[in-house]
C-alpha cells in the first residue's frame, strides 16, 4: 500500500484556496491509495468553531473529498471541525473510493488552546480496513496519550490495526515532542505510523510540518522538508511488518490486568 502525506500551509478560514491547493497536491502524485491531510485543513485550527455558523465548508470539504476519491481510486483522509446537533468536533473523515465514510471523532482535546472548551470530545477508537491493512484513527493531540493508541489483539488473537494515521497541526513550539512521539508509537505498537502536519503561521504561533512515514522499527520510511509544503510519499509492506510480528512478538507480552 502507498501512502502519501499533503504538508501544506494552511490558509486561514479559506476552504475554497485550501481545497484547491489540496486537489492540485494530489493531481502531481498519482497511484496512491491513500492521501493524509493535517487537522483542519480546510481552514486552519478553529479554537472558537462558530466562527463557521452559516458556513457551509464542512459539507463543502466531505463533498470534494468523496468526489476526489473516487476520481483517483483512492482514500481520502483528514480532519476538520464539524457541528452536528448543536455540538462541535474535531472530526476525522477517511473517505473511500467506493463512497463509504468511516469518521472519528477527536478524543483528546488540547485544553491549552481552549480545544477542550469548545468541542466536544469523541469517546470511541475508530479502526478502518482499508484494502487489507486495518487503520487507527487519530488527531494530533492524540499522540501524547500512549494508552488511547495501545495495539492488542482480539479474541482470536488478531492484532487489531498496522497503521496509525494522524492528521497533525503540532506547532514548532513542541518540535522536539512532535519528533519523538510518531516514533514511540511505532515501536511500541509495532506498526507503520503516518502523519501530516501543516506549515506556515497563524494566531497560534508558526508550523513547521515534519510529515513523515515511519517502519515499525521505528525508521524514517519517508519525510517531508521542513518548513516547505510538498507531498511525502511511502510504502507500506504487510508481509514485512507480519514476519517483524511473528520474529519479536511483543504484543503478546502485554499484561493488562496489571493496569485495568
Amino acid at each position: 500500500m502507498t501512502i502519501t502525506l499533503l504538508q501544506q500551509n494552511t490558509v486561514w478560514m479559506n476552504p475554497h484556496e485550501n481545497l484547491r491547493k489540496a486537489d492540485q497536491a494530489i493531481d502531481r502524485t498519482p497511484d496512491s491509495d491513500i492521501y493524509l491531510l493535517p487537522e483542519m485543513f480546510n481552514t486552519g485550527f478553529l479554537a472558537h468553531p462558530r466562527q463557521l455558523d452559516g458556513s457551509n465548508a464542512a459539507h463543502d470539504t466531505l463533498q470534494w473529498m468523496q468526489g476526489k476519491a473516487y476520481d483517483t481510486n483512492a482514500a481520502i483522509c483528514g480532519s476538520m471541525a464539524v457541528e452536528e446537533d448543536g455540538k462541535y468536533y474535531n472530526r476525522m473523515y477517511f473517505v473511500e473510493p467506493s463512497g463509504r465514510i468511516t469518521h472519528y471523532d477527536k478524543s483528546h482535546l488540547y485544553k491549552y488552546g481552549g480545544e477542550g472548551e469548545q468541542y466536544t470530545a469523541g469517546n470511541d477508537r475508530v479502526i478502518v480496513c482499508f484494502r487489507g491493512v486495518n487503520i487507527l484513527l487519530e488527531i494530533c493531540y492524540d499522540l501524547q496519550f500512549p494508552m488511547w493508541c495501545r495495539n492488542n489483539s482480539d479474541s482470536n488473537g488478531h492484532i487489531l490495526y498496522d497503521l496509525i494515521v494522524y492528521s497533525a497541526n503540532y506547532p514548532m513550539a513542541r518540535h522536539q515532542a512532535f519528533e519523538t512521539l510518531p516514533i514511540a508509537r511505532a515501536i511500541e505498537n509495532q506498526c507503520y505510523v503516518a502523519v501530516a502536519n501543516r506549515i506556515g503561521t497563524d494566531e497560534w504561533g508558526q508550523y513547521y510540518g515534519g510529515s513523515r512515514l515511519i517502519h515499525p522499527y521505528g525508521d524514517i520510511i519517508a519525510q517531508g522538508k521542513d518548513n516547505t509544503e510538498c507531498e511525502v510519499t511511502g510504502t507500506i509492506n504487510l508481509p514485512t511488518l507480519n514476519h517483524y510480528r511473528e520474529k519479536y512478538p511483543v504484543l503478546q507480552d502485554i499484561i493488562w490486568n496489571k493496569f485495568f
